[in-house]
């Protein structure tokens, strides 16, 4: 009893925040819908604090902060996520894969309008993606398909057991990530509890545990890949870069970085040559283009290439959200042409990205794992702040890259990123537009942010 008095005594700071959390966590899982605002900016904020104020406090007991990332995961597991509906359009996949049916080849819409329903729940799934969602060809890789399939194996006649398995999934590549980002921290010589500044973080935990974004099975292939590259395993590094591609495709941004990392990190070794460096480049990089070749070619056909270009361009040519630069960028084109030139707009910005990746792979230093990761986190950031679509999940990617270097400014994004669905609010009015003035503001912290980490503020800096 003493003991137990005692315990809590000492603890009682650390339990009221772990209790808090717990409670709030299963308010947002079970008690919240996307419209409404109060609530969803309240709990998430509530969650932040509760987050940052666990992490300081318990930095030095790992331990006690991954029971508490994967306790919190698991107050999610029977819920339906809330903040998205795209686990419609994954529940779709995975069954008509099944059925033995390329998703690649017919758009949900083609099939409903002709009366064809070829799995179980169709007509439900249809109406729970929506229409934007059905009218598409389905734009994710193979190993996210894998993932789909899974859940149709396992739970092909319900809803919610396909959540549960696509969740279960994604739980067990934070453990992976938890693992590897742990490992990959001791190797650089970082605090091994920075990890957590990404496992712990409730943006994480609600969009890819509760709103199932499956950029954390990617995240999970991309640090054990930079670990294993890290460790001298770059044959390795390369089937597993090879694997987070095939489920989100945004790690290609990447491949030009390994250059320096390749030709300039073993120089100071006498017996390996400038010629060799280049052979490890070249065989990397073919290493990771035939897996992802290969993985992809069990669902090539005729129409493959063309449906799903097609699909990835609309990121680049119609689609918009969130959207910063762009976002001034379409006012300027709206003043001097009157109409949305998002078209050309999306091009012009793409070829922009493209030269940046360029100059920071010969200009800056990309000899170290940390220089590395650095480079990787200011190319996306730099991709992101032209995009004309940033979705809340896609920020998980920069959170985790951060983790492994100096810079804050992904974590402050992670907390602002909650306004971004303040665009919703619109949703049953005339104008459906977002508002500008709350884009704005997210914008102005990130930015802000930013310019001073990386322009003004001193390297030799305090770290939180």
């Amino acid at each position: 009893m003493f003991l137990n008095t005692t315990f809590l005594k000492l603890n009682r700071t650390s339990l009221f925040l772990v209790f808090s959390s717990i409670l709030f966590y299963f308010l947002f899982a079970y008690d919240l819908t996307r419209t409404e605002y109060t609530k969803l900016i309240g709990f998430y904020v509530v969650l932040f604090f509760l987050f940052y104020m666990l992490v300081n406090i318990l930095k030095y007991n790992t331990r006690a902060l991954s029971y508490l990332a994967f306790s919190f995961r698991a107050i999610f597991i029977l819920a339906i996520p809330n903040l998205s509906q795209d686990f419609y359009r994954f529940i779709w996949d995975g069954r008509i894969l099944l059925e033995g049916i390329n998703p690649y080849l017919f758009t949900v819409e083609s099939l409903i309008s002709n009366h064809e329903f070829p799995i179980y729940q169709a007509q439900t799934l249809y109406e729970g993606m929506g229409n934007l969602n059905a009218s598409h060809f389905t734009n994710y890789p193979p190993i996210n398909q894998l993932c789909f399939v899974l859940a149709g194996l396992f739970a092909g006649k319900s809803i919610l057991g396909s959540v549960v398995v696509m969740r279960l999934l994604i739980i067990a590549a934070d453990f992976g990530t938890l693992h590897f980002g742990q490992k990959l921290l001791e190797k650089l010589k970082m605090p091994s509890y920075n990890i957590f500044w990404y496992i712990l973080n409730p943006f994480i935990i609600i969009e890819l545990t509760g709103n199932l974004h499956f950029e954390g099975v990617m995240i999970f292939f991309l640090v054990w890949s930079l670990y294993l590259l890290n460790i001298g395993k770059w044959k390795w590094a390369g089937v597993v870069l090879a694997l987070s591609i095939s489920v989100k495709l945004i790690p290609l941004i990447f491949l030009p970085l390994f250059f320096q990392w390749f030709i300039k990190s073993n120089q100071k070794e006498k017996d390996v040559s400038i010629i060799l460096n280049l052979i490890r480049l070249v065989s990397f990089y073919i290493i990771v283009i035939a897996t992802t070749l290969l993985l992809f070619l069990p669902f090539y056909a005729s129409d493959f290439l063309h449906n799903y270009s097609k699909t990835v361009a609309l990121w680049f040519q119609n689609f918009e959200f969130n959207g910063s630069l762009y976002y001034i960028a379409r006012e300027i084109g709206y003043i001097f042409r009157g109409y949305n030139e998002i078209a050309i707009i999306g091009k012009i910005l793409s070829l922009i990205v493209i030269v940046f990746v360029i100059l920071t792979t010969f200009l800056k230093k990309n000899k170290t794992t940390i220089e590395l990761i650095t480079s990787m986190l200011f190319v996306l950031t730099f991709y992101y702040f032209t995009a004309t679509t940033v979705h809340p999940w896609y920020i998980a990617t920069l959170l985790i890259l951060s983790v492994f270097t100096k810079y804050k400014f992904p974590l402050v994004w992670s907390c602002v990123i909650i306004l971004s669905y303040l665009a919703y609010m619109n949703i049953n009015k005339a104008d459906k537009s977002e508002n500008l003035w709350i884009i704005g503001l997210e914008y102005i912290i990130v930015y802000g942010i930013f310019i001073w980490e990386v322009f003004i503020k001193k390297r030799d800096f305090k770290k939180i």
